[in-house]
């Protein structure tokens, strides 16, 4: 695998991750404001407000299968022949079963008073009016009791959840037309680079396309965040500082890419300070570490590194759970778990900084999970991003061999 070249060495001013990202995190406020809205417009949008059952569910004993609804002391024995009484839909409301009848019953159906199970109509033969039964049934058998889901009362949804299919049939489920959810965050965003401009038009000497601003928003859109662009912003101090006031004057978050390195044209640095306080500024891992962090005029802003990979590692790990959290997301849907796989190669050199490494998770031949690395390191290989599904944690002062045990996270987990 080949090395970009960039030091590994951690500097003494460098933060760690968990320091960081708890930094990151002690300045994140939910917004305090909320919509109203139906339950089609719902999804992906994060709960205000518990929801809470207004009905059992479901709302009465039901069948859980085709068959034939009896009660269970008319089955002396088996086979048993019974006349069937009556014809039981789904959405039917049905007779008292008589004494020594069935009753035709299809699945979702209301189980019919004095009726105490259901017989499968696999083991019964109807002929006629008339059912014969070839195997007994205990009390309850094939039935969904009223309340079983959830009852009356019942919290079927925590404040705090980004709403999904589930959640929100869920709660079209207990009769939920409308939902109270946090508003969305307004995120303003820029490019730093004389050298950046928009896809579509020809290059020209020393320029490149400005993709870090559509790799921006769409993470930020898979957020559910309202974005706000800026566009490219010339590499001038002045030009920097008026791009940042007008950015925190409209959002939540101000977020930008590049101009956050201590080069002669990175004007960020200075900027937020001289407009408000930077907290924040380098993390010891790789890729990303010139991530910064602070506020412009009370807004909080977070600028990424330039390179693209650095970028999309740097908001995976700290962009998004501070969106997230500033969107009201519960703490245990922040931050994503790890999963353990075998590592498929080999980390002879003991590095001083914990490396994110793009990486494929696969199944081997014996059905294993195991990971893979890209061939480069380097964080300016936007395509690595598209060969990996997963970064690898790569531990800080720690070698590996093939087979030991590394954490993965996966992109299905850090995308959503």
């Amino acid at each position: 695998m080949s090395d970009c070249g960039c030091s590994s060495v951690a500097e003494p001013s460098m933060k760690p991750l968990e320091e960081a990202l708890a930094l990151l995190l002690s300045h994140a406020q939910a917004v305090p404001e909320y919509d109203t809205v139906s339950l089609a417009e719902a999804n992906g949008r994060v709960l205000a407000e518990p929801v809470i059952s207004q009905i059992n569910m479901p709302p009465w004993d039901n069948s859980a299968m085709d068959g034939y609804a009896v009660n269970t002391a008319d089955l002396n024995e088996t086979p048993c022949t019974l006349p069937v009484s009556q014809r039981i839909p789904a959405g039917a409301a049905p007779e008292p079963l008589a004494a020594g009848t069935a009753a035709r019953i299809f699945t979702g159906a209301p189980v019919p008073p004095n009726a105490d199970a259901v017989v499968i109509q696999e083991v019964c033969e109807q002929q006629g009016d008339q059912v014969t039964i070839r195997q007994s049934a205990a009390p309850g058998a094939n039935i969904r009791n009223a309340g079983e889901d959830t009852r009356i009362g019942q919290k079927v949804l925590q404040a705090g959840t980004r709403l999904g299919a589930q959640h929100i049939g869920l709660a079209a489920s207990v009769g939920v037309s409308e939902l109270t959810v946090y508003r969305r965050l307004k995120v303003a965003l820029f490019s730093s680079g004389d050298e950046l401009i928009s896809p579509g038009q020809p290059l020209g000497p020393g320029q490149i396309y400005n993709s870090n601003e559509y790799t921006l928003r769409a993470l930020l859109q898979a957020l559910g965040c309202e974005i706000i662009s800026l566009g490219i912003v010339k590499d001038t101090f002045e030009a920097t500082c008026d791009a940042l006031s007008r950015a925190a004057g409209q959002a939540d978050l101000v977020m930008t890419s590049g101009g956050v390195s201590v080069g002669e044209e990175d004007h960020l640095k200075p900027a937020v300070e001289a407009l408000g306080s930077l907290d924040l500024w380098k993390i010891a891992i790789r890729p990303g570490k010139p991530l910064a962090f602070g506020h412009i005029q009370g807004t909080p802003f977070i600028g990424t590194p330039g390179n693209p990979v650095s970028l999309f590692v740097t908001f995976c790990l700290f962009a998004r759970p501070f969106i997230l959290k500033r969107q009201g997301v519960r703490e245990a849907e922040q931050t994503p778990t790890p999963i353990l796989a075998r590592a498929d190669f080999d980390w002879p050199k003991a590095e001083k900084r914990r490396e994110f490494a793009r990486a494929q998770l696969n199944l081997d031949a014996q059905g294993e999970a195991q990971v893979s690395l890209y061939s480069s390191r380097s964080s300016g290989v936007l395509n690595s991003l598209t060969w990996a599904n997963g970064l690898a944690i790569l531990p800080e002062q720690q070698t590996l061999v093939r087979g030991d045990m590394v954490q993965f996270l996966p992109f299905s987990e850090l995308l959503k």
